[in-house]
């Protein structure tokens, strides 16, 4: 076996606030390059537990630009421009839109910005950000490592991207939130995992609150997820960004339902749940 790929699912939670659940985010470690796809809320405190800091970091990949999915993408940058002793710009791959964000958060800080260069004679210059906004065709190289994009379908939020890292003979595509699509069955087919965030909508379609039932159309459920993994011949389904927030001991239960549709290897777990592939 050549290429190992470690998967860490740093944030599995929902939109809402879970003290067990950080916000959605996923470390990919292969070849010697730490990625991180999405930066929900409270990723660098679970990113620390695994020893993994911003610094650290070759490139974050944003699927989509929904608020939980960026909620600390300000801590990521601020926190590797000041524990940096020289200007360390931070590779950030993401949809059109991403670009403005950024600008956005830069301008937010402007006032802790102006404080740190004035406070600190060695640092003189202000975070540096290179971003690169794609939907589809390869996205980075780094040795051994290839990142390959393509759009998803979460519409109305549009557009969106799912990725697919490759690593000597391993692969694994990683999706946002998204329905079954083209693109996704392009990043999956022969990959070796699938890191697919899921919804139980047997349980959301049980509350009568319809702004919770309108999440239902555009995102997978588990069986959705299950099936784009076996129709793409992957060998292992990673669920994430439990909607709602899994529940300890309750993990056969979403297990049960995506074996009902995949006969492989399928990973449940909580934050910081680790899979090598």
């Amino acid at each position: 076996m050549t290429g190992t790929i470690e998967i860490v699912l740093l944030g599995t939670g929902s939109p809402i606030p879970d003290p067990r659940c950080a916000g959605p985010a996923t470390l990919v470690r292969a070849g010697g390059t730490t990625l991180l796809v999405d930066c929900g809320r409270g990723v660098l405190m679970r990113a620390a537990a695994v020893g993994a800091v911003a610094g650290s970091l070759d490139a974050v990949l944003l699927t989509h630009l929904h608020s939980d999915h960026i909620t600390d993408l300000n801590d990521v940058i601020t926190s590797r421009w000041v524990t940096s002793m020289a200007p360390s710009p931070l590779r950030l791959f993401g949809p059109p839109g991403t670009k403005q964000v950024v600008d956005a958060i830069l301008e937010s800080l402007r006032c802790d910005i102006g404080y740190r260069v004035g406070h600190h004679e060695d640092l003189t210059w202000e975070p540096p950000v290179e971003v690169i906004e794609l939907t589809e065709s390869p996205v980075l190289e780094l040795g051994a490592v290839r990142v390959v994009a393509a759009p998803t379908d979460h519409r109305p939020v549009h557009p969106t991207v799912g990725y697919r890292v490759e690593c000597g003979d391993r692969a694994v595509a990683l999706a946002g939130d998204t329905v079954p699509c083209p693109g996704l069955d392009e990043l999956c087919a022969g990959a070796d995992a699938l890191v697919h965030t899921v919804i139980r909508d047997d349980l959301i379609r049980a509350i009568p609150i319809q702004r919770l039932q309108d999440v239902c159309d555009y995102h997978s459920s588990v069986a959705d997820a299950a099936r784009t993994a076996a129709k793409a011949g992957v060998g292992t389904l990673v669920l994430t960004h439990y909607v709602p927030t899994l529940v300890p001991g309750d993990e056969g239960v979403w297990r049960a339902q995506a074996a009902e549709h995949f006969a492989g290897r399928v990973e449940v777990g909580p934050d910081l749940h680790t899979v090598t592939i």
